[in-house]
């Protein structure tokens, strides 16, 4: 058995992990990355590179069949499902051999392929052929996805996504188990290549949304594109045959039955724990067993360890984990100087059509009480009525007694832009009216932003004017 000793162990070679070695670096040189499973990440390798892959041919078919609103005729749009997933996979391949070629240009030295496990709060034991004795640890092994009971029994019909950016074609039809970020963007994409999607869900949530008046939009919208029942009764999914057969109770209430090619679990991630025998370290672990952590820090409890990444569910997004692997990282390295640093404002983005993003503090999360909201339609929106893209509701949220911006959200044109631009406010620490002293161009969509600013100012007023 190989003996290594080391000032840092970084376990687990994604986004977080890889900023954590990087970081880690810089304080010390005597670092090791551990990764058992292929190099590449998961953003590279199945998440956010191919995806939008996917969804840039999705929105190339969409614009061509919008094309004769705008007075432009075309002819009948033909979807080649063979070409447009070897693009997917040909540029995928492409991202992640560029990931892939980063990690190998790191020494030998410092790279041990194996899974890791703890024999005790400083010693590693990986595969069967080395040990690792550690001062301190960064645990980075992210996430894997999950899928329901009632899909149990599926087989090969069963895909994650994962598994659909190595298909060869497009199938004739889906169903999406989970209205989600993935599941959304995935079952839009596929229904304007031509797929038959039906999305199911549980509960009623909406991608990321918590805000029902923003909910409500974003559903009654995606809903005239495909089947899409957030609170849906589904009482049996069945493989039969070459097809998944799937009995429901229908948005008008009457029972239904359907048969897909295959069905998407998009139901969500679990943190990847098992296999690490933490049961043999005294770290502090939550009821699913994952590690207790100070977010400002990265730091499990009190100990020398530290974690980053889709492990630890807090922010599951790759500048997230980015940033936690470089907090990680740093204070891993100058320990026992652990040092808060500051988070940066959250911001969730859905590559939907209309976009939704998340800014600050959720609507499901503040006191409803001592807030004003201040919204904007943008069907009648200038900008996004010349686009043909007037869909959506924006509403940001401000503090009644300061002003201040708090958060917001929003499903509508180019949100991903707009929602860069209220972060950085947010993390600035504006208020309402510092924010609608910004620069507003003529005609864009930010002038919607500033529809909401202004609505939120007005009532900020009438509660002035109220409580004197």
């Amino acid at each position: 058995m190989k003996k290594v000793y080391t000032d840092v162990a970084v376990i687990g070679a994604g986004s977080a992990g890889l900023v954590a070695f990087r970081t880690a670096k810089k304080w010390t040189k005597n670092v090791v990355l551990i990764e058992g499973g292929p190099y590449g990440t998961t953003c590279a390798r199945v998440g956010c590179m191919p995806s939008k892959l996917l969804i840039a041919a999705a929105e190339a078919a969409h614009a061509i069949e919008q094309a004769n609103d705008f007075g432009i005729r075309v002819g009948e749009v033909n979807i080649d499902g063979v070409a447009v997933m070897d693009r997917v996979r040909s540029e995928r391949d492409r991202f992640v051999g560029f990931v892939v070629d980063g990690v190998e240009s790191i020494p030998e030295s410092q790279r041990i392929r194996g899974f890791a496990k703890f024999l005790s709060d400083h010693v590693l034991q990986v595969d069967d052929h080395t040990t690792v004795y550690a001062k301190r640890v960064v645990i980075a092994t992210g996430s894997t996805p999950t899928h329901p009971p009632i899909l149990n029994g599926l087989g090969d019909r069963l895909v994650i996504n994962d598994d659909i950016f190595d298909w060869t074609d497009l199938p004739q039809s889906v169903a999406v188990f989970g209205p989600g970020v993935i599941g959304i963007e995935l079952g839009q994409a596929l229904s304007r290549l031509g797929v038959e999607v039906l999305v199911f869900g549980r509960g009623g949530p909406l991608g990321p949304l918590t805000d029902p008046k923003v909910a409500a939009a974003a559903n009654e919208s995606l809903g005239r594109e495909f089947y899409l029942d957030t609170d849906a009764n589904v009482s049996r999914v069945t493989h039969i045959d070459d097809a998944i057969q799937i009995e429901y109770e229908g948005l008008d209430g009457q029972q239904d039955t359907v048969d897909v090619d295959y069905v998407i679990a998009a139901t969500g991630r679990s943190p990847n724990v098992k296999g690490l025998s933490l049961e043999n370290t005294s770290l502090p672990l939550d009821e699913q067993g994952v590690p207790v952590f100070d977010p400002a820090t990265m730091r499990i409890g009190d100990s020398h360890a530290f974690i980053a990444g889709d492990i630890d569910s807090d922010r599951p997004i790759l500048h997230e984990a980015s940033d936690e692997g470089h907090i990680a990282g740093e204070n891993a390295a100058r320990f026992p100087l652990v040092t808060p640093q500051r988070r940066s404002s959250p911001l969730g983005i859905v590559f939907s059509d209309p976009q939704m993003a998340m800014v600050g503090d959720r609507f499901a999360d503040l006191d409803s009480e001592n807030i004003v909201i201040g919204e904007v339609s943008f069907k009648d929106q200038g900008r996004s009525r010349v686009m043909l893209k007037n869909d959506g509701l924006l509403r940001v949220y401000a503090s009644e007694r300061s002003g201040r911006f708090l958060g917001a959200e929003m499903f509508g044109p180019r949100a991903e832009h707009m929602g860069h631009l209220l972060a950085w406010a947010h993390q600035s620490g504006k208020t309402v009216a510092q924010m609608l002293d910004m620069p507003y161009y003529h005609p864009v969509i930010e002038e919607g932003l500033r529809t909401a600013l202004r609505d939120a100012d007005q009532k900020l007023r009438q509660r002035v004017t109220e409580a004197a």
